[in-house]
């Protein structure tokens, strides 16, 4: 194979993306991610007790640390179909096993989309012959884009580093803009890099690079049914891989936490209707679960969202959601800044120009709000948005 110019690519991977039909719009809606040779496989899932049947079929693939390619649909999420939806799920994976000419335990499959509805065999079969010719190195954009639902945008993440062990890179690609806030688990997220990693190392750098990222996201507070994280490592480059405790080790988990951190973010940015991507930084907790407790408490309430819309620093409605969640907290101790400015010192409000300076800040539509709760050293960051006019209209016509 040439050595391709321009789009980003790792090696040991063929990418791509195509429209079967699925979507009305007719944009592309079926992509595939394939390692010829097979790759080490990691992932993580939902933990919403109701699952996609792609979410089980992966989940239980992926228990064997290997995998020849990834499946995806968009439009379409299979979800709450019962053991009909469960056979289909299995029997697009073995059409697509079949035309890759790989075997059929190794195809993970992934759908997203409106629960309820199941796959449409006969369209998504018809497309797979060629969405298998159009495979290709750099198919990574068209991968992007077939997985997307209501994103305005496809988003890609790609890193490269030269260890000693030789080239490595780590390219993503990732869907979400709403039904999102994971908990150990994430959106659909899939990863591929050329680094030999042994399945042990790969399922630690992977969970920690989601619990460091997209485990901090939140748009609407929904957990979707469908997330699923995955990474392939085709061992193309530095076969004889790097231990998890060396320099090259290290470096890889950060390459991996940095495309994770840049999709993620890249995530609450196109989330639906979203304006303002905000930051909530809470330090000062008990402890660090409390910490995310008043941190996802602030993050997703719908007085506070709509504040953010409205550029109004109305921290009387942070104070209200701080103390109507689980974390232990001494009112007279709240501290809250805007950006750099301080709007609530040790329960004292700083007065109308500080309100006002507050505002200013509030006028960009990326900013820190840093909470501190004066009751310990836990720590925690959430990254959410505002709710606006448009996240209505886009979920009050989602199945139109």
């Amino acid at each position: 194979m040439r050595t391709p110019t321009g789009a980003p690519w790792v090696p040991g991977f063929l990418a791509g993306g195509t429209a079967s039909g699925i979507k009305k719009s007719g944009a592309r809606d079926m992509a595939l991610i394939f390692c010829p040779h097979g790759a080490t496989a990691a992932g993580v899932f939902t933990t919403n007790q109701v699952r996609s049947p792609a979410v089980v079929l992966s989940r239980e693939r992926l228990s064997r640390g290997r995998a020849h390619a990834i499946l995806a649909n968009s439009g379409c999420a299979n979800t709450y179909t019962g053991e009909a939806g469960a056979r289909d799920a299995r029997e697009i994976a073995r059409k697509a096993a079949a035309a890759l000419g790989v075997r059929e335990g190794g195809i993970l499959t992934s759908s997203t989309g409106v629960i309820g509805s199941r796959l449409p065999l006969t369209k998504m079969s018809r497309a797979i012959p060629g969405l298998v010719a159009r495979l290709s190195a750099t198919g990574w954009q068209d991968a992007a884009d077939a997985i997307r639902t209501t994103d305005t945008r496809s988003k890609l993440a790609f890193r490269r580093a030269r260890l000693a062990e030789g080239d490595v890179r780590v390219l993503g690609i990732a869907k979400g803009a709403g039904m999102i806030e994971p908990h150990m688990a994430t959106l659909l997220v899939f990863l591929a890099t050329n680094a030999a990693v042994q399945a042990p190392f790969l399922r630690r750098v992977l969970r920690e690079a989601c619990e460091g990222s997209f485990n901090r996201v939140t748009i609407d507070g929904c957990m979707s049914t469908s997330d699923t994280a995955v990474i392939l490592a085709s061992g193309t480059q530095c076969r004889d891989g790097f231990a998890p405790a060396s320099a090259s080790g290290k470096r890889f988990a950060r390459m991996v936490a940095e495309v994770c951190r840049e999709l993620a973010d890249a995530i609450v940015s196109d989330g639906e209707g979203v304006t303002k991507r905000v930051a909530v930084r809470v330090r000062g907790a008990r402890t660090d679960r409390e910490a995310r407790v008043a941190a996802y408490a602030v993050a997703n309430s719908l007085l506070v969202k709509t504040a953010l819309r409205g550029e109004d620093p109305n921290w009387g409605r942070i104070v209200q959601a701080l103390g109507a969640s689980a974390a232990r907290i001494r009112p007279d101790r709240i501290g809250i800044r805007f950006g750099k400015v301080t709007l609530l010192g040790r329960g004292r409000w700083l007065g109308v120009a500080a309100e006002a300076a507050a505002r200013r800040v509030m006028r960009g539509d990326a900013w820190e709000m840093t909470i501190d709760l004066g009751a310990g050293r836990g720590t925690w960051e959430v990254l959410t948005g505002d709710l606006t006019e448009d996240y209505i209209r886009i979920n009050a016509d989602y199945r139109s």
